[in-house]
């Protein structure tokens, strides 16, 4: 590595994480804050862990890993008492209520699961069942938020998902989605054909999207993204979900077959790309060749590994240049390029601008 990226101590430790040997303070006062920044702290903790690497670190830097674990279990308490009330106030729903993102890790004990944090608990129910699922939701104690009425269409007849509920009493956030990807976006896969693939949570009353589709959902969610403040994280569970399932028969042939048949090449291509330029993850030759089959060409992929080499650093001065905060402003304008047509996308943020104004918010 050269340049800015030299400096992304997260990446280093995750590839090799031997090389906190030879640590001096100053890479710590870079990891630390990074990893901290980028939801990494307790992945880094456990992988020190797994490696029998913690106890040889200074005292000073024990402390932070200490800290962020402890978060990290309560948190995972709490997670677990979340999922069960809402499977509770879920269980009239006569289809499967599919969990996403993290609590699925967690709950499927992936690799992904380790360390990982939440923000929120994301969930995936049939379209056809979305009111019921609101209306269950609100009898155990969860409301809506965004209840002016243009955010309210927005969220209902744009979106795929509810506006975010809040539950009265924890203060938990749910994110009830019908799909993976806005209705008005142009590669809008089909929702039926995720739930016709998804896979049982032992033990639970949930359900999960089958290896393939978490692959492709992960980096669906990624590379629409529009802010990536926590995108190193994102990449960091795209690998760990790679290296899980690269093992299973034939999982790379549906990995294809599954993004031509949800219309998700990009963001796969993407995920291929910068997981291995960024975490350096072991790709087949059967990687390879969807890469060669997906690849845009070699000036849009230029242009890209110019754009998220960069967003999906650590949040950190140490892994800044110049153009960082051009690149995170380029994407953040392709996110919503890629989910709304113009006709739509330009009343929209007209529309925004002025609720900004009107309420003395900042852009």
């Amino acid at each position: 590595m050269s340049g800015f990226f030299a400096n992304n101590r997260v990446a280093e430790v995750l590839i090799n994480p031997a090389a906190v040997r030879t640590f001096s303070l100053k890479d710590w006062d870079m990891l630390i804050p990074q990893a901290r920044q980028s939801l990494l702290l307790t992945r880094i903790y456990r992988l020190l862990l797994d490696h029998d690497l913690f106890d040889a670190l200074p005292g000073s830097v024990k402390g932070h890993f200490i800290s962020a674990q402890t978060y990290a279990q309560k948190q995972a308490i709490a997670l677990q008492w979340e999922l069960r009330c809402i499977g509770q106030a879920l269980s009239p729903l006569s289809r499967p209520v599919i969990l996403l993102k993290g609590a699925a890790y967690v709950l499927a004990a992936n690799h992904a699961a380790k360390g990982r944090l939440f923000s929120d608990i994301d969930i995936l129910v049939a379209k056809d069942e979305l009111t019921a699922a609101e209306s269950a939701l609100k009898k155990h104690g969860w409301v809506g938020t965004h209840q002016n009425d243009y955010d309210q269409r927005y969220y209902r007849q744009w979106m795929h998902e509810l506006p975010p509920m809040i539950h009265l009493k924890r203060q938990s956030t749910l994110d009830v989605h019908h799909n993976i990807l806005p209705n008005t976006c142009r590669t809008c896969p089909d929702a039926e054909k995720l739930f016709a693939n998804s896979v049982k949570i032992d033990g639970t009353g949930f359900w999960m999207l089958a290896p393939e589709d978490k692959v492709l959902h992960s980096a669906t969610h990624l590379f629409h993204e529009s802010e990536f403040k926590h995108g190193l994280r994102d990449i960091s569970d795209i690998d760990l979900l790679l290296r899980e399932f690269s093992g299973l028969e034939n999982f790379w042939t549906q990995l294809l077959n599954r993004s031509l048949e949800l219309n998700q090449q990009m963001p796969l291509f993407y995920a291929l790309r910068y997981t291995e330029k960024i975490l350096a993850t072991p790709l087949p030759e059967a990687a390879g060749a969807i890469m060669a089959r997906l690849t845009p060409g070699p000036i849009k992929t230029k242009v890209m590994d110019f754009l998220f080499l960069r967003a999906l650093q650590p949040r950190h001065p140490s892994c800044e240049d110049r153009w960082s905060g051009l690149a995170r402003w380029f994407l953040f304008l392709r996110s919503h390029g890629l989910k709304m047509p113009l006709k739509l996308l330009l009343p929209h943020l007209v529309k925004k601008s002025y609720q900004r104004l009107k309420s003395g918010q900042a852009f």
